[in-house]
C-alpha cells in the first residue's frame, strides 16, 4: 500500500475520533434530582450542583393584587390576606403515614380577594430579614420541575418564574390544581430558555424567581386554602472538563484575582 494512502486513512480514523469523541461529550449527561425545598419550615438550604456544595439561608412570603381582602376577626383584629403558616400535613405517596413522628411540615396559604376575576398570589423566597426577595440559583441545566399542590377542586392554575442570565424572566405553567387533596405537578423547561453560552464559563445558569397562584374569573374567590409541599428539580451537573478548566470556574474567579492582585 502506497504511503499516501496510509497516511489518508489514517487522517479519516482521526477525524472519525474526534467527532465521536466530540460527540460523546455533547451528549453525556449527569441528571440529579435535587430538592430546592421541603417546605418544613427550616430556612437553611444546601445542595450540590455537581461541583460545589451550596448553602442559602431564605425563608417565603407573600403577595397578591389588589383585590386581597382585608377584613376584621371575632375579636376585632384586622387579618390581611394572603395568610401563611406551616401545618402537620404532607402527600402520604412522599412520606406515609409518618408512624416514625417525623416533623414533616407544609406550607399552608390562605387566600381571599373581595370580587373575582385574575386574582394572584406570588410565593416567593426571601432573605433573612423577611422582606428583601431572594432569586435561588437553580444547579445545572434544569430539565423538569415539580412541586407538590394540595387543592380544594377550585379551577386555579400555578406558574413558576425564572429568569436567565440575560435578566430575562421566563413564565413555566406548572398546571391547573382544580383537583381534591394533593397532586404533584411537573414540567419541562422549554429548550428556547438558554442555560449555556458559547464563551466560558459555558454554564448560564437560571435563577427561580416565585411561584404565582392565579383564580379564574368564573371561580369563587371569597375564602380558600392552598398548600406546597417539596420543590424539586431534575438537572443535568455534567461539566465537560478541560485544561485549564478552573480558570473558567465562577467561583474560582474572584478568589484567584483576590490572592494574586497587584492592586
Amino acid at each position: 500500500m502506497k504511503y499516501g494512502s496510509i497516511k489518508a486513512i489514517y487522517l479519516v480514523v482521526l477525524a472519525c475520533i474526534v467527532v465521536l469523541s466530540a460527540t460523546a461529550d455533547e451528549a453525556t449527561v449527569d441528571l440529579t434530582s435535587i430538592v430546592l425545598e421541603t417546605f418544613n419550615g427550616e430556612t437553611a438550604h444546601e445542595w450540590h450542583d455537581g461541583r460545589h456544595p451550596r448553602n442559602f439561608d431564605f425563608s417565603w412570603a407573600l403577595n397578591a393584587s389588589k383585590f386581597a381582602t382585608t377584613a376584621t376577626d371575632a375579636d376585632g383584629n384586622e387579618v390581611t390576606y394572603p395568610r401563611s403558616t406551616y401545618v402537620d400535613a404532607w402527600p402520604i405517596a412522599l412520606f406515609g403515614y409518618n408512624r416514625d413522628g417525623r416533623d414533616i411540615k407544609s406550607l399552608g396559604i390562605n387566600g381571599r380577594f373581595d370580587r373575582q376575576g385574575y386574582n394572584w398570589i406570588d410565593v416567593f423566597p426571601v432573605e433573612a430579614d423577611g422582606t428583601t426577595p431572594f432569586e435561588i440559583p437553580l444547579p445545572g441545566r434544569v430539565r423538569y420541575m415539580d412541586l407538590w399542590i394540595w387543592g380544594s377542586n377550585l379551577d386555579y392554575y400555578v406558574e413558576a418564574y425564572v429568569r436567565d442570565f440575560q435578566g430575562i424572566v421566563h413564565i413555566i405553567r406548572l398546571g391547573g390544581i382544580a383537583h381534591t387533596g394533593w397532586k404533584n405537578l411537573r414540567a419541562h423547561i422549554p429548550n428556547h430558555i438558554q442555560q449555556s453560552k458559547r464563551v466560558l464559563p459555558s454554564h448560564a445558569q437560571l435563577q427561580f424567581v416565585k411561584f404565582r397562584l392565579w383564580t379564574q374569573p368564573t371561580e369563587r374567590v371569597n375564602n380558600f386554602y392552598v398548600y406546597f409541599k417539596q420543590f424539586k428539580i431534575l438537572t443535568d451537573t455534567f461539566e465537560s472538563l478541560f485544561d485549564g478548566d478552573e480558570l473558567a470556574d465562577p467561583d474560582l474567579i474572584p478568589q484567584f484575582w483576590a490572592e494574586n492582585s497587584n492592586n
